[in-house]
């Protein structure tokens, strides 16, 4: 199973950028995909998360700005980032909880991460 993210770069403050992250591999199912970030010197954290259903929850310092989607049919997660902040500059790594067979237990994957840079 492999986790590749893309999408990261450098934006203004106020900027948007979107992220993508591809599930590949066998795999059975996917169910809770999301993000986390860690920014310099700081720990890393969950930014959002999307169950297979939809239902999705966000940090308190992104909500209102950043939108988690996904596509189950392509096993793909997006994370659409607006009004970007300096603070927001940090590694973003997408996370997949899936089966790789019927009847097995969860994992939660994790991809290589992708750098976000905001700053004028």
């Amino acid at each position: 199973v492999q986790l590749q993210a893309s999408g990261g770069g450098l934006v203004q403050p106020g900027g948007s950028l979107k992220l993508s992250c591809v599930v590949s591999g066998s795999i059975f199912s996917v169910n809770t995909m999301g993000w986390y970030r860690q920014g310099p010197g700081r720990q890393r954290e969950s930014v959002a998360a999307i169950t297979n259903t939809g239902s999705t929850n966000y940090a308190d310092s992104v909500k209102g700005r950043f939108t988690i989607s996904r596509d189950n049919t392509n096993n793909t997660v997006y994370l659409l980032m607006s009004s970007l902040k300096p603070e927001d500059t940090a590694v973003y790594y997408c996370t997949a909880d899936l089966k790789r067979v019927a009847g097995g237990y969860v994992y939660r994957y994790w991809g290589q991460g992708t750098l976000v840079t905001v700053s004028s």
